[in-house]
């Protein structure tokens, strides 16, 4: 019988482990065939593929060969983590095998074991800021048996909590920084055994599968898209949040997140957002209400707060009254519900619902997997609610309650929001070619964008047709922030990436009138691989090389603003050179004279803030909300924009250069002003004299550009071009200058994979594509040819 093979590879900190393995499912054994360490000091995403490749070809196993993955989940460096993941997923889904994932820390306890010693174990990972991951083990002739689940702390508290001359092995990568800080609490491990090898990994492969959490051939039940890394903690944004939602101090209710409900100017019905402290006392009346005698004061509210292992989400109606709350303890992997209701009034409209699941979210990222809760045995309607959420009785507290009745204990998986995907929902073919074509026309091309906070994908045929386009939008994790976060974006694009390329893989074959198309059917894959959010791109990047590799076909990277520019032949696919772009969005605010596809002069950029940064920081000042820019368009439509004569910034600085931030400072002294002389600020007129004075300098340096350049088209990109008074301004100058005017539509503006593709595709046609060991980059020049 021809051999089974696992490929198995971390990166979760200074070196790639590598390993390949025989599956027995008889003896539910893995047999390491190839084991490798390799030292990669911050360079695995440029090193992993070509290694894997390596390995696989002195062991003479081909890709097809290769019937699982497994790769570690951490928990380690936070890149590190997303590049292993993120290759592994792209492997597994374009293989279409199962994807498992096991412990870095539990692989390095398999070495400890298989290297002969026996007795207490410590792995300490590096967890950077002064702070280690900590787990112990006890390591026999049979097993390294995990005694806690993963946790942060800092280094120096938790060597002070050891021991002294105490009997346990110490290994992990910590060690390179704290030696001197834990050898006193044990021996240290040889240093050989301090990072995971591919055979730890496959012994903690094998250790899983006899337990029966996973199973290296059940497809259905490892589906790539569900595997995520170990996170010990939320993000610092939603850290910082909490600490400073459990502070009493009194809030600044005019910025900032109390406002992140509001969506496009319009106020959304219902408001999620964590507890905070000053609405303790609203959650004690209604706790008196729902619960009675069972009931929490204010005081017992405020304290949970501030807990670390806690998480508290708050419902609001539209004048900012609380309807709702649910809190949860988070422990040893499962999420105790503590408490949960709903105002009377607003019973029955799905927020109860959203709640639980906004805390099953963050207990996620904690480590949870399970959830339990008590409720009334009388609670029948509660009861069936649990039910419908997968919860199942397991048990009974006799006399739990004050009036001494029963409580029935339930228990279930985490209720996590059912969205379509990674709790976003998605916005499907909206730049797709509306009719489908009579045959398939090749090369297909599936291009993938990660650059910020959309996760992106779209498929090109060989006639520059885009047959689909899926894009998971973040903006509702960013909202209550202000901005974009980018440890969230990161984190998201991992949880989307797999659904998002699953979803935009059925909508093409849905297209093509074809039962299915996997990502092995693509001729080329490609993705963005610059510039923007670094710790964004790389999951992108990871991703597509990964697949690339896996479907043995070529990998092809594509500059983001050279997507921008394109994004213009999504609505006029003939268009051609020469033209000047305006490109005005979030991170970019640029002219740029486009002498043909791939041969760019900037004209003048942003010396500080965009366009889209300007936006977002005065409708933050405003409270508006966040992103700004629909909201201050919507404002500005009923606005007088001659009401407040705000500066021109560089209008006739001589040159095509542009700068906002004086602009942004000017508004946000007016309003401050205004607010200090007890006036009522006028928000339309605010809005639309600020949105003036953006759209007067970004015009008159456009038509000087036209003017200097002698082109005759003119087009825009970004997100900002979709606003419609800079699109109204850009028509009446063009149709004075007898310019034809190119825009994108509205669903192009924003970040998306379509725009993406129509690169690649002119990319693949001329041979440009990449190796394997390309990798992302924040920062690139449009000029340079890549």
């Amino acid at each position: 019988m021809k051999p089974t093979y696992i490929l198995a590879f971390d990166t979760a900190n200074e070196v790639i482990a590598l390993g390949l393995g025989i599956l027995s499912s008889e003896t539910r054994s893995v047999e390491c065939v190839a084991s490798r360490r390799i030292p990669a000091h911050r360079a695995s995403n440029t090193q992993l593929l070509p290694a894997i490749q390596e390995l696989l070809n002195e062991a003479g196993v081909a890709r097809d060969g290769v019937a699982c993955v497994a790769c570690g989940r951490g928990p380690g460096s936070f890149t590190g983590v997303r590049i292993c993941i993120a290759s592994a997923k792209g492997v597994a889904q374009a293989l279409r095998v199962p994807l498992v994932g096991v412990s870095t820390l539990d692989a390095i306890a398999w070495q400890l074991q298989a290297a002969g010693h026996r007795g207490r174990a410590l792995v300490l990972a590096d967890a950077m800021r002064k702070e280690v991951y900590p787990v112990r083990y006890e390591l026999s002739d049979q097993a390294a048996e995990r005694l806690e689940p993963d946790t942060v702390v800092k280094a120096q508290t938790f060597a002070e909590s050891l021991a002294h001359g105490d009997d346990v092995l110490i290994a992990g990568d910590a060690l390179e920084k704290y030696a001197e800080l834990f050898q006193n609490a044990g021996s240290l491990a040889p240093r050989e055994l301090w990072t995971p090898e591919g055979a730890g990994l496959l012994a903690a492969v094998q250790a899983a599968w006899r337990a029966g959490t996973i199973d290296p051939f059940d497809a259905r039940r490892h589906d790539p898209a569900l595997l995520l890394p170990v996170y010990t903690r939320l993000s610092d944004a939603e850290e910082n949040e909490r600490v400073r939602l459990s502070s009493s101090e009194p809030k600044n209710l005019r910025t900032g997140v109390q406002h992140a409900g509001v969506r496009d100017g319009e106020a959304q019905e219902i408001v999620y957002r964590p507890l905070d402290a000053a609405h303790a006392a609203d959650v004690a009346q209604l706790e008196a209400t729902a619960m009675g005698t069972d009931a929490w004061n204010e005081h017992l509210v405020v304290d949970e707060l501030p807990r670390k292992d806690r998480s508290w989400w708050a419902a609001y109606d539209t004048s900012g009254t609380l309807v709702g709350y649910a809190g949860g303890w988070i422990t040893d992997g499962q999420l105790q519900i503590l408490k949960i209701a709903v105002d009377p009034a607003f019973r029955r409209r799905g927020i109860a619902r959203v709640l639980i699941a906004r805390v099953a979210s963050d207990a996620r990222d904690l480590g949870a997997r399970t959830c339990s809760l008590e409720v009334r045995a009388s609670n029948l309607g509660a009861q069936s609610f649990y039910a419908s959420l997968d919860f199942a009785p397991i048990g009974t507290r006799p006399h739990y309650y004050s009036d001494r009745e029963d409580a029935v204990i339930m228990e279930g998986p985490l209720p996590l929001e059912e969205r379509d995907v990674a709790g976003m929902t998605l916005r499907v073919d909206a730049a797709a070619m509306q009719d489908a074509p009579a045959n398939v026309a090749h090369p297909l091309i599936l291009a993938i964008e990660s650059s910020c906070d959309e996760t992106a994908a779209a498929i090109i045929d060989g006639k520059g047709e885009i047959l689909a386009d899926t894009v998971a939008s973040q903006i509702d994790f960013h909202a209550r922030f202000g901005g974009v976060v980018p440890e969230i974006a990161s984190r998201k694009h991992v949880e989307a990436i797999c659904g998002v390329v699953q979803v935009c893989l059925e909508s093409a074959a849905a297209r093509l009138g074809v039962p299915a198309l996997s990502l092995a059917n693509m001729d080329a894959i490609s993705c963005t691989y610059a510039p923007g959010l670094v710790g964004a791109l790389v999951v992108g990047v990871a991703y597509a090389k990964a697949a690339a590799w896996a479907a043995d076909v070529p990998f092809v990277r594509v500059n983001h603003l050279e997507g921008h520019l394109y994004a213009n032949k999504i609505a006029t696919p003939d268009m051609t050179p020469p033209m000047v772009v305006s490109l005005v969005s979030g991170g970019h605010t640029m002219l740029v004279h486009v002498r043909d596809w791939g041969d760019y002069r900037i004209l003048g950029s942003t010396i500080d803030d965009a366009v889209g940064e300007a936006f977002d920081k005065v409708a933050k000042a405003l409270g508006l909300g966040y992103p700004g820019g629909p909201i201050i368009s919507k404002l500005a439509a009923q606005g007088n924009a001659k009401a407040v004569r705000f500066p021109r910034a560089m209008m006739h600085s001589g040159d095509l250069r542009f700068s906002l931030s004086g602009l942004k400072t000017a508004v946000i002294t007016y309003i401050n002003q205004q607010r200090a002389e007890g006036a009522e600020l006028n928000l339309p007129d605010i809005a639309a004299s600020f949105q003036a004075a953006v759209i007067d300098v970004q015009v008159a340096k456009a038509e000087t550009a036209l003017r200097e350049t002698g082109a005759r088209e003119f087009c825009l990109g970004g997100g900002v071009a979709a606003n419609p008074a800079l699109r109204a301004a850009y028509e009446r100058m063009c149709r004075k200058r007898g310019v034809r005017l190119t825009m994108p539509p509205l669903s192009a503006c924003t970040d998306n994979a379509a725009m993406i593709a129509l690169v690649a595709l002119d990319r693949f046609n001329q041979g440009k594509t990449s190796g394997l060991d390309a990798d992302a980059c924040a920062h690139t020049n449009l000029e340079e040819p890549y």
